[in-house]
């Protein structure tokens, strides 16, 4: 298959930013009010959210600095001569399997809104596969154009999702917010644990960090993009609890369409906005599920060059489609999500901060 390839294969900050911003912003923002209005009581999840975004600024810029040292050679590389070839590969892999199970979730995830709010008689089967495939489409080009069509993208997302925050302030009631500092520190804690969760995904700077046209300014774009989604995360929340209240926000299954639904925009000018404001979204879960997936395959491909970039596509694409096709309800599903973010907690996060650490003991440093 022939792409068109860019004729400048470097990215800048900005396009760094937005590609991490577009990654963590994709279905988690659509359930996350839910999920910690059932651990957090009033208005308090915020603090949750704050705590979250905080933690995971500190992590993602330690990560930043762990990709300053891999810019030349690439993640594998790198670390099979840090830690031995057959254990960097294992790595290596264990970290493809995990953007694997992520590109599933985000596929069925899709699926399951799309028939809610979209296609009520198409099947979840068929939505599943179309909206794959389109993925693989993408996938198929340049990796230069994923990261560029996130650029191109995040700005539209986010004029949508700022419209459907504003017509929804008229409808706020703010006594519903009170009383402040009611939960305990275990609700807080499992709310916070609810966020890093839907917040993961930035670990895909393992592998993107080497087409930056400065690596160390990789910090800053992360940053930025981290710092982007948890302000759209607190806004989102704070406004659902005014709009639905705590407990009713609980039973609400995805409260950020929802709120789409409730807007109240001048002149009735959209009868129902939760539909644009839904294919607008699209446009992040697909750049999200396109970053997944390369991911998966260039980490396969840095251990396996010789089967090829295009063979790795054929070969994962069917895999995805019947990993997302697993979970036979909803309580399964959460399972699925709940062991996809244990899983990119530890071979995304953790295991690499161990590395970092092992290769500075090592007197390894950042290149130039």
């Amino acid at each position: 298959m022939n792409y068109f390839e860019y004729g400048n294969d470097r990215i800048d900050t900005l396009e760094m930013a937005a590609s991490i911003t577009s990654i963590i912003v994709g279905v988690g923002i659509l359930t996350l009010p839910r999920l910690i209005a059932e651990t957090t009581q009033s208005s308090d999840g915020w603090i949750s959210i704050a705590v979250a975004g905080f933690i995971l600024i500190g992590l993602g810029w330690v990560l930043a600095k762990y990709c300053g040292l891999l810019h030349v050679k690439g993640f594998y590389a790198f670390n099979a001569k840090l830690i031995t070839a057959p254990a960097a590969a294992l790595v290596t892999i264990a970290i493809s399997i995990y953007f694997m199970l992520y590109a599933a979730y985000e596929v069925r995830a899709i699926a399951n809104i799309s028939k809610q709010y979209l296609f009520e008689r198409t099947p979840v089967e068929y939505i599943a596969l179309a909206f794959l495939l389109v993925v693989a489409y993408g996938v198929a080009g340049s990796r230069e154009g994923i990261i560029r069509l996130n650029l191109l993208f995040l700005p539209l997302v986010i004029v949508i999702a700022l419209a459907v925050l504003i017509f929804s302030i008229g409808i706020i009631n703010v006594h519903d917010l009170k009383p402040f500092m009611v939960t305990d520190w275990k609700g807080l804690a499992a709310g916070t644990k609810q966020c890093i969760f839907s917040m993961i995904g930035f670990e895909a700077i393992l592998f993107y960090s080497t087409m930056m046209k400065k690596p160390k300014a990789l910090p800053k774009a992360v940053a930025i993009g981290l710092v982007i989604p948890v302000l759209f995360y607190l806004t989102i929340y704070i406004i659902c609890i005014g709009v639905f209240t705590q407990p009713a926000l609980k039973e609400i299954m995805y409260p950020a369409v929802e709120l789409a639904k409730e807007a109240q925009i001048p002149g009735e000018f959209f009868e129902r906005f939760e539909s644009v404001f839904f294919t607008i979204w699209v446009m992040t879960i697909f750049n999200t599920t396109c970053m997944a997936f390369d991911v998966s395959i260039h980490a396969l491909d840095s251990v396996l060059p010789k089967v090829g970039r295009m063979k790795w596509l054929f070969i994962i694409c069917p895999v995805i489609y019947l990993i997302c096709m697993q979970p036979q309800n909803a309580l399964q599903f959460s399972k699925f999500s709940e062991i996809i973010s244990y899983t990119g907690i530890t071979v995304g996060i953790l295991i690499p901060i161990l590395l970092y650490a092992y290769a500075l003991i090592r007197g390894e440093r950042e290149s130039s």
